[in-house]
């Protein structure tokens, strides 16, 4: 059994509770309707989607939300609570009987909805729309409800994206002012920049002129900033014709921004939502959602037995801090998640609850990066406090690229393997990049504009990450536990420092040139925040120490990760797969790495090939006598990996005709990958 207290309350104990101030959540439905057009799923029978809106009520002084930065400073209804909304949707068999009994919450991604490309494998739609994607209906098929909750107050919402509208922070009536930073690197050249991380709702400026204001410049992440003269700068915009106009939302440098720097502006705003408010909303939201037959307004209320928390990248991060503040137990004392699976969140936390926090960022110096990394001591709060759910997380060679995943299962310093801790697993998936992949690539990172030297990485590795849902599932209902962690380790030789594996790179001729410096790329480092930071003020600019070890997995003579659940992409190669991508010169930066994206080079074609390019692979005639051969190898692996419940037996066919696309996309036309990629533009 999972060990998990029943989640049900009497009628009176639930409304006792709520006069002690518990929290409330009422439903707006703005429109319900068949899903996929009525469509039937197997057993399951059809879907219904429903789109709303979530009002939420909560008690600024409950010791529940006591560690929500600014919470106590909004302002509150006649019943002394603190209000705010979000968007939800829910996706759920339309005969209840008919359903599994299991709900995934995904906390959605910068407002968009990931789970259907990663779980159904539905595909990937730009721009972003409103469709909720079947694909091959993987999880509708086995009688699964999906929902989402808003919860990032700056996503600029459309039918699209889903947000939070979140209160602000007040002192005496008036807003809250004070220092925050906005950190970017630039792709390309451009004199005027947004005051936010991505395309989101920006900090504007409390007052144009700003004297103390600072604009920093660094060569690369860790470099020494130099100061920009003020007069260089302005809180400023270029319009349609060209001409400067002041902007409070805007930062406009006359001489330009150059690509590949690193700016940061530190600079007063007087705009200061409560960004907790979002943690509380996947709590309290999540709790409506499973909540009891008569308990509550939610559509799925009497139809769940088990809820599971998902979230990828950003949301896999906040999912971290999420359990880190041991925010699993409701108002009423009930756990709310029976299962949480942060996916490529790496070691990190974010911005996620913090004054003029900024949810979207990664590389900025703040309370994200501070320790605890490991599950140990990231999951002590909630293991003291109760409520303890079980926790998967996946990550791909990209967290680990990216400076900070080792930190999950290693010392601090570096120096030792960690124990794993009860009722976590922690899985690499060797050889990928932070998103699932496949043919065409491109070079271009849709996330920043950015471009890379080499096409980027082809693997998918959504199989494995369907069937850790389905573990977590028969984990939760009392079955068999999922498989032991999978990932790089000090003791075995497998978790090496990146330097090491770009030393390696240089005898391949396609990556013989690359000017790349481990101490250049991103790094987890060590930071002083400041004594209010533990309440979620930060003193802005951070001091910065020294980073943490930039540990990741070895690499065999072929280039292909050794640790980790190792797909038949990297288990029975045709091309070398990683985790990393230089960044193309021409933006800057070259001796840099794209963060989260990889690439994938071919063998050579054949003995001649090989040896006309001195390349020290073997060639893909060397190692297959056929396609058939080759395919024939791809089925074994993965029915080994179906033996050992990494993907689904299904999912046997799927990784063999991912195979075979990958075989035309790099062999088809008779040109090897890594031919067509050493001579770059």
């Amino acid at each position: 059994m999972s060990g998990h207290a029943p989640h049900t309350h009497t009628h009176t104990q639930h409304m006792e509770e709520r006069a002690m101030g518990t929290s409330r959540v009422n439903l707006e439905i703005r429109s319900r309707g068949a899903y996929a057009d009525g469509t039937e799923f197997g057993a399951a029978g059809a879907y219904e989607r429903i789109d709303g809106w979530l009002t939420f009520s909560v008690d600024p002084l409950h010791a529940a939300n006591a560690d929500i930065a600014d919470l106590q400073l909004a302002p509150r209804d006649a019943d002394g609570h603190v209000t705010f909304g979000a968007d939800v949707c829910i996706v759920q068999p339309v005969d209840a009987a008919r359903g599994n009994g299991s709900l995934l919450l995904e906390l959605p991604n910068r407002g968009r909805k990931l789970a259907p490309r990663m779980f159904n494998r539905a595909p990937a739609e730009l721009p972003v729309t409103s469709n909720i994607g079947a694909g091959d209906g993987f999880l509708l098929r086995r009688g699964w409800t999906m929902a989402w909750i808003g919860w990032q107050w700056d996503v600029l919402r459309s039918d699209a994206l889903m947000g939070l509208d979140a209160p602000q922070a007040e002192i005496d009536g008036a807003p809250v002012r004070g220092t925050t930073m906005l950190r970017f690197q630039t792709t390309d050249a451009h004199r005027t920049h947004l005051l936010a991380d991505r395309v989101h709702a920006p900090y504007t400026a409390a007052d144009l002129e700003q004297p103390g204001a600072i604009l920093r410049v660094r060569d690369y992440d860790q470099g020494v900033p130099s100061i920009l003269p003020r007069e260089a700068w302005q809180f400023a915009r270029e319009d349609d014709a060209g001409t400067v106009v002041p902007s409070d939302s805007h930062i406009y440098l006359a001489d330009g921004f150059v690509p590949g720097m690193y700016y940061e502006l530190i600079y007063e705003t007087a705009l200061a939502p409560v960004v907790g408010c979002g943690l509380l909303a996947i709590r309290d939201g999540g709790a409506w959602l499973r909540a009891g037959a008569g308990e509550s307004d939610s559509p799925t209320a009497g139809r769940i037995d088990r809820i599971y928390a998902w979230g990828m990248s950003q949301t896999g991060r906040m999912l971290r801090h999420f359990l880190s503040l041991a925010l699993n137990v409701d108002t009423t004392g009930a756990q709310v998640f029976d299962g949480i699976m942060p996916h490529v969140g790496g070691a990190r936390r974010g911005e996620f609850n913090q004054r003029f926090g900024q949810p979207s960022v990664q590389s900025t110096p703040g309370l994200g990066q501070l320790p605890p990394f490991d599950d140990e001591g990231l999951f002590a709060r909630q293991r003291a406090t109760g409520g303890m759910p079980h926790v998967i997380q996946t990550n791909t060679a990209a967290e680990y690229w990216r400076g900070d995943c080792a930190l999950l299962h290693t010392s601090i310093d570096g120096s030792s393997d960690l124990q794993p801790q009860p009722h976590t697993r922690q899985y690499l998936y060797a050889g990928t990049q932070h998103g699932p992949s496949g043919f065409p690539t491109g070079r271009h990172n849709v996330g920043d504009g950015s471009r890379a030297r080499f096409d980027f990485n082809v693997v998918d590795y959504s199989p494995l990450m369907r069937a850790a849902l389905l573990r977590m599932d028969e984990w939760v209902r009392g079955g068999a536990e999922p498989p032991a962690s999978q990932h790089p380790r000090l003791a075995d030789h497998t978790l090496v420092p990146r330097a090491t594996v770009i030393r390696d790179f240089l005898a391949f001729p396609a990556t013989s040139d690359l000017p790349l410096d481990a101490s250049r790329m991103i790094a987890q480092r060590r930071i002083d925040a400041g004594e209010e930071s533990a309440h979620g003020i930060l003193r802005y600019p951070v001091a910065e120490g020294e980073p943490f070890p930039d540990l990741v997995s070895a690499v065999d003579a072929d280039g292909n990760e050794v640790a980790g659940i190792r797909l038949p992409d990297v288990s029975v190669p045709i091309a070398t797969h990683t985790g990393w991508n230089p960044r193309d010169p021409a933006y800057g930066g070259a001796e840099q790495i794209i963060p989260m994206q990889g690439f994938s080079i071919a063998f050579p074609l054949d003995a001649a090939a090989r040896e006309a390019s001195d390349d020290p692979r073997a060639s893909v005639a060397e190692r297959y006598a056929s396609r058939a051969d080759y395919l024939d190898a791809v089925r074994s692996a993965a029915g080994q990996l179906a033996a050992e419940r990494f993907i689904d037996d299904e999912d046997i066919e799927t990784l063999v005709s991912d195979a075979d696309a990958r075989w035309d996309g790099f062999l088809g036309d008779g040109v090897p990958q890594a031919q067509r990629l050493a001579s770059y533009e």
